[in-house]
């Protein structure tokens, strides 16, 4: 076994003689895409999708929504929390209560960019090359790489950048409790929706992420550009290293803190071991009177302490404290 071991690493490939056979073979793989099966759900998810963008914004005009302002971190409510989790830029301390700013569309719905090609097989792009593609949402990237028509406005009536609202929500007419509820609850229909259909076109369609940065590319082996933004990694002279996407690279779910009604008014650093997390999008549509699906039941510790027994009675004692003083 070990002298055979030897015999294959012995032996010298001519890879200038196998390049013909390799270019023939994924000029072949092109061929078969896109898959037809697949065409459906990629029409589905750019639905879904358009759904999940009109929803949130329209919750937006009626929901308050808190983002920090040194770092990603954002609360659903009317104050921020108090939890000391803000590591803002590297010249500021860690560990620090967050300092609370007005949030917007693009801090729920994180928006993820790629290069668009016309085929994912086709020439990978270099450096130099990189001004010469266009930047789009990922999800949308994928869906045209799937089969769904880029021209088709029912589709992609909403497919421009998110960073294009520019942090503003457009005012909406007044709505009742109940309109909102039934947006809030397409609202969720959708994300699941959208969520499920990415991770099946995953499971048929390469998508890579930079393992150091958010960079994420449609097609089987990444982009040549030297745009990862880790500097530490200086020896790759700045490209990227790519490793297999997952759902969550294409549509961030950005995890926040949820506010349980055993919780008190004002979340507290000391009670961050106990309190709930949710994805910012479902949390929004709890704040407008919807139930969330039961597998995120867990996550959100809907029936758990709001903190440690200890703090609530010395919390209970401050305040009965203030309320006797004149």
């Amino acid at each position: 076994m070990e002298m055979l071991r030897k015999m294959a690493y012995s032996t010298k490939v001519d890879l200038r003689k196998l390049r013909p056979m390799i270019l023939k073979r994924i000029e072949k793989r092109a061929q078969a895409y896109p898959v037809r099966a697949m065409v459906p759900v990629a029409k589905e998810v750019l639905l879904a999708r358009n759904v999940l963008i009109n929803g949130v914004s329209t919750l937006l005009n009626y929901v308050p929504l808190m983002a920090c302002k040194f770092c990603p971190e954002i609360y659903i409510g009317e104050q921020g929390h108090l939890i000391q989790t803000c590591w803002g830029y590297k010249h500021r301390a860690k560990n620090r209560v967050h300092e609370w700013v007005k949030g917007g569309l693009n801090d729920i719905l994180v928006p993820v960019e790629t290069f668009h090609l016309n085929n994912m097989f086709q020439t990978v792009i270099t450096h130099n090359q990189r001004f010469d593609f266009d930047r789009i949402p990922a999800v949308v990237e994928l869906c045209w790489q799937a089969g769904a028509d880029p021209h088709d406005e029912n589709l992609n009536s909403t497919s421009s950048n998110l960073e294009a609202a520019n942090g503003n929500v457009p005012e909406t007419k007044s709505l009742s409790p109940n309109d909102l509820t039934s947006i809030a609850n397409k609202t969720v229909t959708a994300w699941e929706t959208l969520r499920s259909g990415v991770e099946k076109l995953l499971l048929v369609y390469p998508v890579k992420v930079c393992k150091y940065c958010s960079e994420v590319h449609v097609g089987p082996s990444g982009n040549k550009a030297r745009l990862c933004g880790v500097f530490k990694y200086e020896s790759w002279k700045g490209t990227h290293f790519w490793m297999k996407a997952n759902v969550d690279n294409l549509v961030p779910p950005k995890i926040v803190w949820s506010q349980r009604p055993q919780d008190p008014p004002i979340l507290v650093n000391e009670g961050k071991a106990f309190y709930g997390r949710i994805p910012a999008v479902l949390d929004l549509c709890t704040k407008a009177g919807v139930a969330v699906p039961a597998k995120y039941n867990c996550m959100m510790k809907v029936k758990g302490l709001s903190g440690p027994a200890n703090h609530r009675f010395g919390r209970s004692i401050i305040e009965s404290d203030l309320s006797k003083q004149p």
